[in-house]
């Protein structure tokens, strides 16, 4: 996969516009936050009074009043912490939720130009590894916010008490602001790796998983292994290289403000001892000053969160910015009245600039007819099934359906009007019935049955333990290949199409097995518009015509008994698919 380019503020803008989206919940954790670190404050101050005003002065009656007056702010402080925690959690979980919606819905919208060039483990990483790093920085913001109040206040409060202790304090402060900011730039290139490895070690481990049958069939568990322990690497050399900028630079952010403390306890306990300094305002004071540390201490992993949250938010808007190629027209209708005629016009098209599969294609297929598509591999007789429901737009020229330009037409009732059964059968992991009724949900369990029925699978689905409640696995594999074929059929059957296209449906059953499922299909055949694609000489002899493929046009078309006769290429080409087929 090519190297992705991120725009680190198109990151951050898609992480406020979200932000703003969540305003008032976003605004409840900030309050309770604020509050909670309001109240921070006021303990060392109480603590203060406590000492100076009841214990050294010995007023029993104001001790009792000033302790309960800190319970009751710690009381107070716990609500506020809870609040705080509940709302920003609510917040980035919501967050969270919506993006992967969003994500998912556009997923979902992009054409199939889109998946061919992007790695399934790569979209994965995007809904699972990068929305969390997001979630796991929004959840933070409050406390952040509330960190950094506390830091202001706590500066103010020091020079109440003392402006020179309170600026030697402070001192070392700037240069923990330069260190955060050069921490920040030898971070985020590192950052970035990790997240980029991340998302390409989902994506091997995705196809490992997926292939898992393949890869023990040819022996390549090692080859399998030898690739993930080479992503793996790089994700833990790039991971070390981040962990070795945060060994260095994380005892700096503990140590430095540490200086701080000492400043105070050496110079403020001077101070005290010469009578300039009050007991309980030193250790206000010493008080003071950790709540100066935390902001501190935690500010290497919020620049860390902050800059793995910005990477996310950029991977995840390249995903979002993308728009699909094949969209309605502004006023696409419904597909008009017909028997399914289909007619391409002068069609073009290539997957890859200047290498057309189809050249001027131009083939007309009169309603209720069935043609078969025979051509050498490559030649482009799959690329004409997949233009037909719009999965691919043609460069030039124009594919009709009943004499309506397919551009022209609402997708959804343009894909609903063509049945297709695929080479490479996926079922979900679900039941039978959902799977079979999968395009027509609404279906009674009669419809559903008679389906089974015709695809010839109803008998060998009785006899599975749950019938058609059976839930078949993922992708099916729990169940033979002509299994899920058969499946597969049924599901094509039953949305009652105006056109079926059958790619290699035949493909993964037996002898025995292919001739009742023809026999079906004769029936489910009779009338209705048919596009055939098959290896198998007694599948094409399913067809009407038969038309034959070549580079990229129709080289003849005819019964497949005359073109026997008459075609060179076309005895060529069925010798090369018998050759395939044994």
């Amino acid at each position: 996969m090519p190297e992705e380019h991120l725009d680190l503020r198109a990151g951050r803008d898609l992480i406020l516009r979200q932000l703003r989206v969540r305003w008032l919940s976003l605004f409840v954790a900030f309050s309770a936050g604020l509050s909670w670190g309001l109240l921070r404050l006021v303990v060392p101050v109480i603590t203060g009074l406590t000492i100076d005003r009841a214990i050294v002065h010995e007023n029993h009656g104001l001790l009792v009043r000033l302790v309960a007056l800190l319970v009751v702010v710690v009381a107070f402080q716990a609500v506020f912490a809870g609040t705080r925690r509940y709302w920003a959690l609510r917040t980035s979980y919501r967050i969270e939720a919506d993006l992967r919606m969003e994500l998912y819905d556009r997923v979902n919208r992009l054409s199939f130009d889109y998946h061919d060039r992007t790695a399934t483990g790569q979209l994965m990483a995007r809904g699972s590894v990068d929305l969390h790093e997001i979630q796991g920085f929004l959840v933070n913001i409050p406390i952040n916010s509330a960190y950094l109040l506390m830091a202001t206040g706590s500066f103010f409060l020091l020079l109440r008490v003392n402006v020179t202790l309170a600026f030697l304090a402070m001192a070392v402060y700037p240069v923990v602001t330069w260190l955060s900011v050069r921490f920040f730039s030898q971070l985020e290139p590192g950052t970035e790796r990790v997240q980029v490895g991340l998302a390409s070690l989902t994506s091997v481990v995705e196809e490992s998983i997926a292939g898992a049958r393949l890869v023990r069939a040819f022996g390549r568990e090692k080859h399998e292994i030898g690739r993930m322990e080479k992503v793996a690497g790089d994700v833990h050399r790039d991971s070390m290289e981040v962990v070795r900028l945060r060994t260095v630079y994380g005892p700096l952010f503990y140590f430095l403000p540490g200086i701080g403390q000492l400043v105070i306890l050496g110079y403020g306990g001077w101070l005290a001892l010469n009578g300039h300094m009050t007991t309980g305002q030193l250790v206000s004071s010493l008080q003071f000053l950790n709540m100066l540390v935390w902001p501190v201490q935690s500010l290497g992993e919020m620049i860390a969160s902050g800059q793995r949250a910005l990477v996310s938010g950029a991977r995840v808007w390249n995903v979002l910015k993308e728009e699909p190629t094949i969209t309605e027209a502004p006023h696409a209708r419904r597909l008009p009245a017909g028997g399914g005629e289909i007619a391409f016009n002068n069609v073009t098209f290539a997957y890859q600039e200047n290498r057309p599969v189809l050249d001027e294609f131009t083939l007309d297929v009169p309603a209720g007819t069935s043609i078969a598509l025979v051509g050498a591999t490559g030649s482009g007789k799959s690329t004409v099934a997949r233009l037909l429901p719009r999965f691919y737009e043609p460069e030039s020229g124009a594919v009709k359906i009943d004499g309506t330009d397919v551009r022209e037409l609402r997708l959804k009732d343009l894909r609903r009007n063509i049945g297709i059964v695929f080479e490479e059968t996926f079922l979900f992991s679900d039941t039978i019935r959902n799977n079979i009724a999968y395009g027509r949900m609404d279906a009674s369990d009669e419809q559903i049955e008679r389906a089974a029925r015709l695809a010839h699978a109803h008998d060998f689905i009785k006899n599975l333990a749950e019938g058609y409640d059976t839930i078949v696995g993922e992708q099916g594999f729990s169940l033979s290949g002509g299994q899920r074929q058969r499946i597969a059929i049924a599901r094509a059957i039953l949305m009652e199409p105006r056109i079926l296209i059958l790619d290699d449906a035949t493909s993964s059953v037996d002898a025995r097995m292919e001739e009742e499922i023809r026999t079906a299909l004769r029936e489910v055949m009779q009338g209705r518009t048919t596009l055939i694609i098959s290896h198998r000489l007694s599948t094409i002899s399913l067809a009407d015509q038969v038309v034959l493929v070549d580079d990229g046009k129709v080289a003849a078309v005819g019964p497949h008994a005359d073109l026997i006769r008459s075609s060179h290429r076309y005895r060529e080409v069925l010798g090369q698919l018998e050759a395939v087929a044994s």
